[in-house]
């Protein structure tokens, strides 16, 4: 038995030895590694405008390293290349240490199981003896290679999570994750020296986006946002990774022709075309664009489902109204710990009302908070508050507080602001912005990053169907401080200031 170890070792150190020199330099050399040695073409190009290449991933993770997010649709070979850059991990960072964590143990397996599978190909096997690279046979949950690169499957749990220190934690499909799982997981990873290499730690995470308020939501508006965190965002659809269409199959009349418009007859992936079409006439347009077409997540249990995010199509546009004399006034929901929200808005005599800007901050007293908005009023050049007809606010504003004894709008107005603070039930204000939303009468600049994205995940709570209160979980503070404006604005009475819109 100990001359069998020994002998898998001595022929695993061999094969590793004599694979050194094929390690990739850059991503030409990458991609035909993959392809001549795995039997797998990762795709170079995409169809869809917007899209990442999926060799993208495997270049960064690969030569560079650190956390990355992977949204890609169902089917699109999301899992296979976390494998291959498992493997690609093991093979030429000697002493690395990977670990992969799922949504589930299932979907953990599954990853593990493409891993496994990539250590039959010819290529990782000595050809005298036809052992390959592992020190060892795989158990069920582990691989060890002959130099010491190790990876290992994790269970979902916060204890074998927060027992993990090494340089790269791949996670697939952490839409599934336990939020208490997740957050254990940031703090696994560690950069290390594997093999004379520098490795930077990183958490990966790899995922369809299924809820706009769930984890992919929140990691790709953090990559988004000034200052976010979560790593490069690497995204592709169900399109990008379709096979060439067959010149038979005509494009008149085809149901992927509003996703596809002919591309697909150049296309080079590997999920046959004719299996996409299927499945475009199984399942309903928001599962289409939500889990094949990676648009927008899905709006079951949404608050405002008629949202529509898409710039220059929906509510979303940078052009102001077109008269040169507008109306601006505001919308203010007020936090602590929580944050605090400050919109501005024009508006115009044909009714519309326009989102042009937002403050979101949190931690801070309203004084703090009122001198970073008159901060931000002068950079972009808004008017004064005495020059703003008035903002809407949350009535428990006249609530003293506890520190300084005065009321958040006495605060506001000796800064020199008209208050409102019409009263209505909740329902009732979201049916206000509903029905703005459905008339088109409600516009939003795309510099409002956190209310766009608050409007996509505002939801119900999905266990609670007979309730019409929409959760607290961070999205209702920008969409409280879009109602009180426009509860506010349906019952507008005194003057109106009229100011030129400077847009841009």
């Amino acid at each position: 038995m100990t001359t069998t170890v020994n002998a898998d070792l001595a022929a695993a150190r061999r094969r590793l030895r004599a694979l050194l020199p094929l390690r990739p330099g850059n991503p030409a050399e990458l991609h035909r590694f993959v392809y001549r040695g795995l039997g797998l073409d990762v795709g170079r190009s995409v169809l869809t405008p917007g899209s990442t290449p999926p060799l993208d991933y495997l270049c960064h993770t690969f030569f560079r390293g650190g956390d990355a997010v992977v949204w890609a649709s169902r089917g699109g070979g999301k899992t296979m290349l976390g494998a291959v850059a498992t493997l690609l991990d093991l093979l030429f960072k000697p002493g690395v240490q990977v670990r992969i964590l799922g949504g589930s143990l299932e979907q953990s397996a599954k990853m593990y199981e493409h891993l496994t599978a990539l250590f039959d190909r010819p290529l990782l096997r000595d050809p005298a003896t036809g052992r390959g690279v592992l020190a060892r046979p795989a158990t069920a949950r582990r691989v060890v290679l002959g130099h010491g690169s190790r990876a290992e499957v994790l269970a979902g749990s916060q204890r074998s999570v927060r027992g993990t220190r090494v340089q790269v934690l791949r996670c697939d499909e952490v839409e599934e994750f336990d939020p208490a799982v997740w957050e254990a997981a940031q703090l696994v990873t560690r950069s290390g020296r594997c093999g004379g290499m520098d490795v930077r730690g990183g958490v990966e995470a790899l995922s369809t986006m299924h809820r706009p308020s769930g984890l992919m939501s929140r990691l790709t508006q953090a990559n988004a946002s000034a200052g976010g965190s979560g790593g490069p965002v690497f995204k592709w659809n169900a399109m990008d990774v379709a096979a060439r269409c067959p010149p038979e199959l005509p494009c008149e009349g085809c149901v992927l022709w509003d996703d596809c418009g002919g591309r697909a007859k150049r296309a080079s992936g590997f999920v046959p075309i004719e299996d996409l079409m299927d499945q475009r006439r199984r399942t309903s347009d928001l599962t289409w664009h939500a889990e094949m077409m990676c648009r927008r997540p899905g709006v079951r249990d949404a608050v405002y489902p008629n949202f529509s995010p898409t710039p220059g199509e929906g509510h979303i546009t940078s052009q102001g109204p077109d008269d040169d004399e507008v109306s601006w006034i505001g919308g203010m929901d007020f936090g602590l710990r929580s944050p605090t929200v400050l919109l501005w808005a024009v508006i115009v005599g044909s009714g519309r009302v326009h989102i042009v800007d937002e403050y979101v901050a949190a931690g801070l007293t309203l004084g703090r908070h009122l001198e970073a908005i008159e901060r931000q009023q002068t950079e972009r050049d808004y008017p004064e508050p005495q020059e703003v007809a008035w903002l809407g606010v949350d009535p428990a504003g006249h609530q003293r507080n506890a520190h300084s004894g005065r009321t958040d709008i006495a605060l506001l107005r000796d800064a020199g602001y008209r208050v409102r603070t019409a009263r209505s039930r909740l329902s009732d204000g979201i049916e206000i912005v509903r029905r703005r939303l459905d008339r088109r009468t409600l516009t939003i600049h795309p510099r409002c990053e956190r209310l766009i994205a608050a409007l996509q995940a505002y939801r119900f709570d999905p266990r609670s169907p007979e309730s019409d209160v929409p959760r607290k979980d961070g999205p209702d503070h920008a969409c409280d401080a879009l109602r009180y404006l426009l509860v506010n604005l349906e019952r507008e009475s005194g003057p109106v200031v009229a100011r030129s819109y400077l847009g841009g």
